[in-house]
């Protein structure tokens, strides 16, 4: 019998350690179709924050799925004793644990990797990870701009590998129902559609730079990036707060209010305009020096004249909709109007007053086809489904959708950042006569952390 890891394209690192190369599989690559009972090693990539649920899902997974966890990676090797503890508590196992992910691409045993790092390190760690021949899970937004979310579906396309991208909502039973609701013209066509995410965001504060934490590889977790000194007020999860590492809440929380939104209306194509303004407001700038807005309004059209707009508060604020909702969507359609707020919603006829559809009204018994799989993780369990098949249209979000749904705040927070409003060629993906805009497609790159024009 042959040694499936046979079937495993060997990953080649570069004379610097940096560039991994690999030729294009066959599309019967043991990677890309699997045995329905073979068992599938993953890694987490990141393992902060987010990066905990990402482990706690993967174990869940262990029995109905047929997963391993069988590596933790992070730059900042302090919380690796923690994590061991829950993966042992959890599974009974104990992963091996790496501070770089080149070391898990070089891994012949591994067969997917967990993506839970910052959005800066998106694109780079997705395309090394699909050229050593890894499936991906990569957590939203897909991409810090719109020249790297084309360049991680040309290399899942290339090597001939799953990338799922994590825009939970598409797992989601009820989100799943509302939105084949909303196609199946439920409140007739959907003219507009709103997102919404209301954050209590108060200052984090200032400090001096210092030196970054023994456990802490820095000039690595910066990769991508210019290099700045380290400060710890930049540095975990206030990264979001700053232009060259984040996006702010627009492309934070944003993402996931934006992908339902472009999902509900059934856009698939970039709008034609995009317009954002706002402002950090309410506190000082001498305490606390975030670049980002807390405060931001974003409006998008489309070549049919359709509206997406988007709010960002994250001051004090009141909840909107009649479910009272603070990080959720509203659909506007020409026989009425729809709610969503996490797996609920509700749909109003017109002017009535009460619901006439969603979850709950009338008691109506669960639909089937909206049920969540078995083992729990539905949106992680979908990917090692699509592994086992080989197909991408399996997956709930493709990157191709992840990256037209990150697109949408990446747009909008150009336009903030120039002030001004820009037209946009979704065929080219460049702004219409507008060159100061272009260059913010992309960034300068910081060697060797550097994403390739041909991957």
């Amino acid at each position: 019998m042959t040694n499936r890891r046979e079937f495993i394209q060997k990953s080649v690192l570069g004379s610097a350690g940096i560039s991994i190369g690999a030729s294009s599989f066959g599309r019967n690559s043991y990677n890309s179709i699997m045995g329905s009972n073979e068992r599938v090693n993953v890694a987490v990539i990141g393992i902060r924050g987010q990066g905990g649920t990402h482990i706690k899902s993967w174990c869940e997974l262990k029995e109905s799925k047929n997963v391993r966890l069988k590596t933790l990676c992070d730059a900042d090797e302090q919380y690796f004793a923690d994590r061991l503890k829950t993966v042992k508590s959890l599974t009974g196992d104990v992963p091996t644990t790496v501070w770089d992910m080149r070391r898990v691409f070089e891994d012949k045993e591994i067969d997917a990797v967990s993506l839970a790092i910052p959005n800066f390190w998106h694109a780079l760690a997705t395309i090394w990870a699909c050229q050593a021949g890894k499936h991906v899970y990569v957590e939203k937004p897909a991409c810090h701009n719109l020249f790297e979310g084309r360049r991680m579906i040309d290399a899942s396309r290339k090597y001939n590998v799953r990338v799922q991208t994590g825009f939970q909502n598409r797992s989601i039973p009820g989100v799943m129902e509302a939105m084949k609701f909303l196609h199946e013209g439920g409140i007739g066509d959907v003219f507009m559609a709103k997102g919404l995410c209301f954050k209590p965001r108060d200052s984090f504060g200032r400090t001096e730079n210092s030196e970054p934490p023994a456990s802490l590889h820095y000039d690595y977790w910066l990769g991508p990036c210019q290099w700045r000194p380290y400060n710890e007020k930049k540095g975990h999860y206030n990264w979001h707060w700053f232009w060259q590492t984040g996006a702010g809440d627009t492309g934070n929380q944003g993402p996931h209010q934006f992908d339902i939104a472009r999902w509900g209306m059934n856009k698939n194509e970039h709008p034609v305009s995009v317009y954002s303004a706002g402002n950090i407001f309410g506190i000082n700038p001498k305490e606390c020096e975030q670049e980002t807005p807390n405060t931001q309004t974003s409006l998008l059209k489309y070549s049919d004249g359709k509206i997406l707009e988007f709010e960002t508060r994250g001051r004090y604020t009141n909840t909107e909709s009649g479910m009272g909702i603070r990080i959720g969507n509203m659909f506007y359609g020409t026989d009425g109007y729809l709610e969503i707020d996490g797996g609920n919603w509700k749909a109003y006829r017109k002017r009535e007053e009460k619901p006439f559809a969603g979850s709950g009204v009338n008691e109506k018994p669960a639909d089937p086809t909206f049920l969540a799989p078995p083992g729990g993780g539905s949106h992680y369990a979908n990917l090692i489904d699509a592994i086992r098949s080989g197909k991408n249209e399996d997956l709930h979000c493709d990157i191709e959708d992840g990256y037209m749904s990150s697109a949408l705040p990446a747009l909008a927070n150009i336009s903030y950042r120039l002030g001004r409003e820009l037209t946009f060629d979704g065929l080219k993906e460049k702004f219409v006569k507008d060159k100061e805009a272009d260059k913010m497609l992309t960034r300068e790159y910081r060697k060797p952390y550097i994403v390739p024009d041909v991957v």
